[in-house]
């Protein structure tokens, strides 16, 4: 008997997304939905109209059907803290071996850090007959630490299968064309616009470019704040799903496999280093201290933007546009004059 692989058309995903929802690349569109292609009219003659409402009626779409618009991936919450439940009694690699099988445009979100390294290196060793093609994407937000940028290049060599793909803020390559575009300092003039310039923008464009669906993170619990609550997988209110593979890890059991397998890694680490960013806004952490107390430190701020809500700064974008329209609306109206009953008046 043929085997035919089907997709599962989740009836509760109403539950999880919004009907109305459009996102990005077809992630989340709904089988049958009027988010669908355009369709020939030879597809709805009345058999293949029958044979069509008969796979959605039994909640099974071919992936053959090309008269179905298929989804990429979805998962209903039940589903989803099913899939968290199951992962977190699995060894590390079976969890990679997982998101091979599972994810389509999976991809490697990096910053070079300890846990990124751990991942990057695993799955380089993975014993699985699917050969792991994970791509990196770095931000080089044109702000890292030399020994950042030297350590990618050391990774480069010691992985040399493994494609790396490196965006920058828009319009800028070096850090004095950036402060030439957006202003000295920006990250104390304008917080919110440097994290989105620097980092959310690129790596929105990263993705789209890509067509990215699915990535790995090197985010864990013990890091604190927003992490002490991190699942394996999740997925963001854009549809795209993160996996946080080492999100039970420790650091000391991070450093540990880093040593025993001989991965390259940031030599800030020798000098009081557990978690690097930009050089401007990362600094030494003492001891007894958080994991990633040295980043902004002494501030209430925890992540660079990149792995907060998006709707956050769609929120900061349309506040930025408003301001522009109205300084634009004022400037308009103190150089056109005005009439007033026939005669005109400069104001």
């Amino acid at each position: 008997m043929a085997t035919v692989q089907n997709t599962v058309a989740f009836a509760s995903l109403s539950s999880v997304f919004p009907l109305n929802r459009r996102t990005r690349k077809g992630r989340l569109q709904l089988v049958g939905s009027d988010n669908a292609s355009t369709h020939s009219s030879s597809m709805y003659s009345p058999s293949s109209s029958s044979r069509r409402s008969s796979d959605l009626e039994s909640g099974y779409a071919s992936a053959d059907s090309s008269h179905v618009a298929l989804n990429d991936v979805f998962f209903s919450r039940p589903h989803l803290k099913h899939i968290n439940q199951m992962l977190s009694k699995l060894p590390t690699e079976d969890i990679l071996k997982w998101c091979l099988i599972t994810l389509p445009g999976l991809y490697q979100e990096t910053a070079f850090g300890l846990s990124g390294l751990v991942t990057i290196d695993m799955l380089s060793k993975l014993d699985s007959p699917i050969k792991p093609e994970v791509d990196l994407v770095f931000m080089d937000t044109l702000h890292h630490f030399e020994e950042t940028l030297d350590l990618v290049e050391r990774v480069r060599t010691q992985y040399p299968n493994t494609k790396l793909h490196v965006y920058k803020p828009r319009e800028a390559s070096t850090a004095d064309e950036f402060a030439e575009k957006y202003g000295e300092k920006l990250w104390e003039s304008n917080e919110e616009l440097y994290d989105y310039t620097a980092k959310v923008e690129p790596s929105e464009r990263a993705f789209h470019d890509l067509g990215v669906k699915a990535v790995f993170t090197g985010r864990r619990r013990v890091q604190g704040a927003a992490r002490k609550n991190l699942d394996i997988v999740e997925v963001t209110d854009t549809g795209l799903i993160k996996v946080n593979p080492l999100a039970g890890w420790t650091f000391e059991q991070v450093q540990d496999y880093i040593k025993q397998n001989n991965v390259p890694y940031n030599v800030l680490l020798d000098r009081g280093y557990k978690s690097v960013g930009d050089w401007h806004s990362t600094q030494p952490v003492a001891a007894g201290e958080d994991e990633r107390a040295g980043r902004w430190k002494g501030r209430e701020k925890t992540e660079c933007g990149i792995h907060n809500p998006k709707s956050k700064y769609a929120q900061f974008l349309m506040e930025q546009q408003q301001q522009e329209e109205e300084a634009a609306r004022q400037r308009g109206e103190s150089a056109v004059s005005v009439v007033d009953s026939g005669v005109e008046v400069s104001s």
